[in-house]
């Protein structure tokens, strides 16, 4: 029986207005991502993930969303989504969109009709209005934290011009949280479903997959701070006091509760309605013993791998969460995925920057964290720009848009480093992400990218860019990768990383600041740095340096 196509893809992550700029007007846009459908193929991927592209007052970057079933005119029209779906289905790649079920925009029809209701109706119903506390209601209803800063409740002025209900917004106060519980939800959010397979996507990324229900009963929370904190800390940190946060995540008031398999399953019954093995990936950054209630069959198809996102560059914590993530998904018979960053994260390149290891190191660095993911089994993502080697880019505080910077006055800096549009071609910004050479970019490009462009970096033979085409090439040549259950890592000398995949595929990575010299056999495939050398059974890595081998 021949495996879903999700099983062990290769998928690519398109942050759409960061992508290329089809109509000059200094946004990226579906032309532009139907433009550069070439190029995708040509790097070797199977899939592309869209960020979401439907309208928007772009308070938060088109998360915040007004209608799940069109197109935003900044990004194009629903005929430039159907071209582009076709196109990309003609050149052999699937299409998974962005869907945002766990809040709308403040512009949705929905939110419009409660604000100019009255408490307690069926517009208000679609939502979480609440009486606030206090003699006057002039305290939020809960304790409960947005994740993006501050109290997650927003009081609104009734139709009569006198203080009213406060809404609930895990967010930005632009994006107030359906609730779930109403039929109402569930119904509406199947027809958006239905909407997109009837015109050929191929998969779903659940935006906030964890969040979706509430606890009706609105309960305080204990810490609303620590909850919050807990969500935005290293994954991979096993210290006593991480242990106990996390544990307030699990089936919390506002998160990862058990009542999401019901929704899930009945998308699940959508999906499999529609032939061609139609999927969704969750994006819930939850222990690895809840992530498998969100793959376990009849529910969701994957999960993304939060722990492996945010790995440090160290051998024996790599060697750890491979092997858990490997075994823990086994028990529901889940294929793993792989991601080193996406548009909510830094760079992978500017994440492992340290004391002793500047941006050339770290982006060797990367490079062998690449190797490594790209040859275990499941599905890699990759983030846009990330082929390239990319660095976050510096954004002056003028320039920034991030809701985060501005609900924490400035504490928090954001996500717009990782945003920053791509750069195609030439030696200065814009860099052929527009044809218009005088336009302003959403957010400034950065001084000194001229050798991180795609045209650069495709006549480099060692560049980031050569890389990630030979090993998403042997990805799907390779026999050894056909197999998902041959896989074994371990810590074969202090610091080196050895990933086998049957008997004769190895991959060998250095964590250490030293030139290290391993024995190992067979012939080199693909290195992460110019200076690797296979020799007479021996491989010689230079600091943070690994490649792929095969005997």
């Amino acid at each position: 029986m021949m495996r879903p196509w999700w099983h062990a893809a290769a998928i690519y992550q398109v942050y759409p207005r960061s992508f290329r700029d089809g109509n000059g007007d200094g946004l990226g846009d579906l032309r532009g991502v139907e433009e550069k459908l070439p190029y995708l193929k040509a790097l070797g991927i199977d899939a592309i993930w869209l960020s979401p592209f439907y309208p928007s007052p772009q308070h938060d970057s088109g998360y915040d969303v007004a209608d799940p079933r069109d197109v935003d005119p900044m990004y194009g029209t629903l005929a430039d989504a159907q071209a582009m779906i076709d196109s990309a289905h003609a050149a052999g790649i699937k299409v998974i969109v962005d869907v945002v079920p766990n809040h709308a925009s403040v512009e949705h029809r929905w939110f419009r009709e409660a604000l100019v209701s009255a408490p307690g109706s069926a517009a208000r119903a679609r939502f979480h209005f609440r009486d606030g506390r206090g003699d006057n209601g002039e305290q939020p209803p809960t304790n409960w934290m947005s994740m993006f800063g501050g109290s997650a409740w927003t009081r609104i002025t009734e139709p009569d011009g006198s203080p009213g209900q406060w809404y609930l917004h895990i967010f930005d106060s632009s994006q107030p949280d359906f609730n779930w519980s109403n039929p109402e939800v569930r119904d509406d959010w199947l027809t958006t479903l239905t909407f997109w397979l009837d015109r050929g996507v191929d998969g779903f990324r659940v935006d906030v997959a964890l969040g979706l229900a509430k606890d009706m009963t609105y309960p305080e929370i204990e810490n609303p701070e620590g909850l919050v904190q807990a969500l935005r800390l290293d994954l991979d940190n096993d210290s006593d006091e991480v242990k106990a946060m996390r544990a307030k995540v699990t089936n919390s008031a506002i998160f990862d509760r058990d009542e999401l398999q019901e929704i899930y399953r009945g998308w699940r019954e959508v999906m499999n309605r529609y032939p061609g093995d139609r999927m969704a990936v969750a994006e819930a950054w939850v222990t690895p013993e809840r992530a498998a209630m969100y793959v376990g069959g009849d529910t969701l198809h994957q999960i993304f791998n939060f722990e492996f996102l945010s790995i440090p560059f160290d051998a024996s914590r790599i060697c750890a969460v491979v092997q858990r993530t490997l075994e823990e998904l086994a028990v529901v018979k889940a294929p793993a995925t792989w991601a080193l960053s996406n548009h909510d994260t830094p760079r992978v390149v500017s994440r492992l920057v340290a004391p002793g290891f500047d941006e050339e190191s770290a982006r060797t660095a990367a490079r062998s964290l690449a190797l490594i993911g790209h040859c275990l089994p499941g599905s890699i993502y990759v983030y846009q720009g990330e082929e390239l080697g990319l660095a976050d880019a510096p954004i002056p505080d003028a320039a920034r848009q991030d809701p985060v910077w501005f609900r924490t006055n400035g504490e928090q800096l954001g996500r717009d480093a990782a945003r920053v549009p791509l750069p195609w071609s030439g030696t200065i910004p814009p860099y052929g992400f527009s044809d218009s050479s005088d336009v302003t970019t959403w957010l400034p490009q950065p001084d000194g990218w001229a050798e991180f462009t795609a045209i650069a970096e495709a006549g480099d033979p060692h560049s980031t860019l050569a890389q990630y085409r030979e090993m998403l090439r042997l990805r799907h040549e390779l026999p050894a990768f056909a197999d998902l259950e041959n896989t074994a890592i371990e810590q074969v000398m202090p610091g080196v990383v050895r990933v086998t995949r049957g008997s004769d595929f190895t991959c060998l990575v250095n964590c250490t600041n030293q030139h290290i010299r391993v024995a190992a056999s067979g012939r080199m495939l693909v290195a992460s740095h110019a200076d690797v050398t296979a020799d007479g059974g021996s491989l010689t890595l230079p600091p943070a340096a690994g490649a792929w081998l095969l005997s």
